[in-house]
């Protein structure tokens, strides 16, 4: 069976499971589970490698926390530790750089983002750079560049990144967010002249004009990206969503081309659809979809034709197909593990 390969990390359980994702079908076909470390959540594919970078928490004592490394079986599913590295604290987010040569990772309760250099087998060396941003939520790599998403601070850090994992400031350093708004994910569009971000706290999709001459980010818009009409509240750091009934805003990716632009929410569990017009700039608010339990991750196909959605408190994976219009219907169902939280799809060839 042809069709891309979807990787789903199940915190709650410590694997990785895979399905193929069949289009002809409409189906996620379960391909494999592969044991990980504990509280495995955010992971980095080398495509070109076949290799797999993902957090692990370590031991219940915190020893071994750090980034694990797996060799990956396309045909097959499944993931073969080959290394690891300890890390100073555990990481919200991973993200390869330089064609895989440099990684780089986010440590959102020790607020500080990393680089490392990876050698031709995989393996990761000591820390490079390191920069300190409170929460930090994510990063993200494009043509040299690397963004660090800060909720803390409500901005995006801006580094020129080399190819030897070295971070330089850009002026400025930072790119602002509305106050208490809680940047949290950030996509790229289209030849990196835009970025995209979703904040937890306020539920709205940031638009940053991108320079392609420096790399520095400029606020441009904002849209609501929740369900504005089931009572939300603003939420803020610290606070209990579900109790509250709050905004909790979590991942974000673009589909159809950068057409349409897709935001998940986790306290109503809704994934939203927005418009992108030819600038690139969001536009209205398409639909609200009602979907996996705590939606925290999900991916887009290659195509941008489908979406799988995770959620923390499911255990079962969606596969939603994607309107040209940005439009959103539930196809059907998979079972995975606990906890699911992290989802990327590549090509299974």
């Amino acid at each position: 069976m042809t069709g891309e390969l979807v990787l789903v990390a199940n915190a709650g359980d410590a694997t990785v499971s895979a399905f193929i994702l069949d289009a002809a079908g409409q189906r996620l076909v379960p391909l494999a589970t592969s044991a990980v470390g504990r509280g495995c959540s955010t992971f980095a594919v080398d495509e070109a490698r076949d290799l797999v970078y993902a957090n692990t928490k370590g031991d219940a004592d915190g020893a071994g926390e750090g980034i694990d490394v797996f060799r990956l079986d396309r045909a097959a599913g499944t993931l073969e530790p080959v290394g690891h590295t300890d890390t100073d604290g555990n990481l919200a987010y991973l993200a390869l750089a330089h064609g895989g040569a440099v990684l780089a990772g986010a440590a959102y309760h020790a607020g500080f983002a990393a680089t490392w250099c990876v050698d031709g087998t995989g393996g990761i060396g000591e820390p490079v750079s390191r920069v300190d941003w409170p929460n930090a939520h994510c990063v993200a790599a494009v043509e040299g560049n690397l963004y660090v998403v800060s909720l803390g601070a409500d901005a995006i850090g801006q580094y020129d990144l080399s190819p030897a994992g070295e971070l330089t400031p850009l002026d400025p350093v930072a790119a602002e967010a509305p106050a208490g708004s809680g940047p949290r994910h950030l996509v790229l569009g289209a030849e990196g002249a835009r970025a995209f971000v979703v904040t937890e706290f306020s539920g709205e999709v940031l638009t940053y004009d991108r320079d392609p001459a420096t790399g520095a980010l400029t606020l441009a818009g904002a849209a609501v990206a929740h369900a504005s009409d089931r009572g939300l509240g603003h939420s803020r750091y610290g606070a209990d969503p579900r109790a509250e009934h709050l905004i909790w805003g979590a991942d974000v990716h673009l589909a159809r081309g950068g057409h349409v632009l897709l935001a998940s929410e986790r306290t109503e569990s809704t994934i939203a659809s927005l418009r992108v017009d030819a600038g690139g700039r969001v536009g209205d608010l398409v639909e609200i979809l009602d979907t996996e339990r705590q939606p925290r991750g999900f991916a887009v196909s290659r195509d941008g034709r489908y979406a799988v959605v995770a959620g923390e408190a499911s255990t079962d994976v969606s596969l939603v197909a994607i309107g040209a219009d940005g439009s959103l219907r539930t196809l059907s169902y998979a079972a995975t593990g606990r906890g699911a939280n992290w989802v990327r799809t590549l090509p299974r060839g």
